[in-house]
């Protein structure tokens, strides 16, 4: 149900949704959430950070969002990838971003790829690190 925020949900650009939260890039860049608080609809915490917000992209129960000047923002659930802070010096220069269920991948622009999320789906990569060169796609 919308109607909490139904007011604010002009010129939307985007929605993604997890297992029970949506969020929408409005047209100003800024970000509108709803739902779910346990599946990511909580965004209070980074709402600041939310500005110039060009995409976002959901695991099960978190969003993260790629800002204009290529870093990431993440809220929701912990432990399915709405924390990043143990990459967050890594994202800078955020390319593409893409989610399992329980985690998130990001291209960085030198072709390096970095996770965060729940280890056993995909939350790390540390195993294949050295072969994951000049990725262009996930």
């Amino acid at each position: 149900d919308c109607s909490a925020v139904q007011d604010q949900l002009r010129n939307v650009r985007q929605i993604q949704a997890t297992d029970g939260a949506f969020a929408a890039i409005l047209g100003d860049g800024s970000v509108v959430a709803w739902g779910d608080p346990d599946r990511g609809s909580d965004c209070s915490a980074v709402q600041h950070q939310l500005r110039n917000v060009e995409q976002i992209h959901a695991t099960q129960a978190s969003f993260a969002a790629i800002l204009a000047d290529g870093s990431v923002v993440t809220w929701g659930r912990p432990s399915v990838g709405g924390c990043c802070s143990a990459v967050q010096d890594q994202l800078r220069y955020v390319q593409q971003i893409q989610a399992t269920r329980f985690a998130f991948a990001a291209i960085l622009a030198d072709g390096s790829v970095t996770a965060w999320g729940y280890k056993p789906f995909g939350g790390a990569c540390v195993a294949v690190q050295d072969q994951l060169r000049n990725v262009q796609q996930i």
